[in-house]
């Protein structure tokens, strides 16, 4: 029988959500130029550079969308976030993946994380996580075009779910004298284009009408979005912070997987490794 002292006590040892020790959850976001985290029990993220450790040699373990040292991956998470997870139990880890990044990114990235002896590792489309920072109505069909420095993303969501999805190995920081941000606008009409020629319904067209979500840090630059605004002819909506947009999707998330942890039980069989 569960005495009012020991509810007490059960209260205090499990401290509500994202302070309890023992319902730790890590956010992620690996890109190729930035890697960003978030953890419960923090207010702040993480952001750093996506280089491996001092003392391995610099490198870049993740180039234009895809994990090309997994090894080197592990111990830039290890330095990054091994001191900050609390003893004990694993944390539950959500981690965005590049839309076309496929079964290879998302088992070199699970290899990888593998670091921070996780309990559960669940991905999500950095779109969706986008869309879900956004609080967008995904009621409705949306196109989130994401602008990054070493990639650029175009995707359809209905009902959330990835329907179309195209992508160019182009970004913020391949531009100079001889790569104007005209390159980067000219890629997402392109993208767009395709993505209307080949859908038979109109879901394309009325995601585009009701204007794409715009994110990652080419969103912060007037030169690519005003541009960009003028050749859509359509409203754009940048997201707020939209250099950090996945991370704080994936960070709503886990917060919704600690308020039903039903969902995790769902997941875990395709998930778990």
């Amino acid at each position: 029988m569960t005495t009012p002292s020991n509810r007490v006590v059960a209260a205090a040892q499990h401290r509500p959500w994202p302070w309890c020790r023992r319902c730790s959850g890590t956010a992620l976001d690996l890109g190729s130029a930035r890697t960003r985290a978030w953890t419960s029990g923090r207010r702040t993220i993480l952001d750093v550079p996506t280089v491996t450790p001092p003392g391995d040699g610099a490198g870049c373990p993740i180039q234009r969308g895809a994990i090309v040292d997994t090894p080197g991956t592990a111990r830039m998470l290890d330095r990054l976030l091994g001191h900050r997870l609390p003893h004990g139990g694993g944390p539950l880890v959500i981690l965005t993946t590049p839309v076309l990044g496929g079964i290879a990114f998302r088992a070199e990235a699970r290899t990888a994380v593998e670091v921070l002896r996780p309990r559960t590792v669940l991905t999500v489309p950095a779109a969706r996580a986008v869309a879900v920072a956004a609080e967008a109505d995904l009621g409705h069909p949306l196109l989130v075009v994401d602008i990054g420095a070493h990639l650029t993303e175009v995707t359809l969501l209905a009902d959330g779910a990835v329907t179309d999805a195209r992508c160019t190995a182009l970004g913020t920081s391949d531009l100079d004298s001889l790569t104007p941000p005209a390159r980067i606008t000219d890629a997402v009409v392109a993208m767009v284009t395709g993505m209307l020629d080949q859908d038979h319904t109109s879901q394309t067209l009325d995601a585009l009408r009701r204007g794409p979500l715009l994110a990652g840090g080419g969103a912060l630059r007037p030169d690519i979005t005003c541009r960009l605004t003028d050749r859509l002819q359509a409203p754009l909506h940048p997201v707020l912070a939209p250099h950090t947009a996945a991370v704080r999707g994936a960070a709503r998330l886990l917060q919704a997987a600690h308020a039903h942890p039903s969902a995790i039980a769902v997941t875990d069989a395709a998930h778990h490794r």
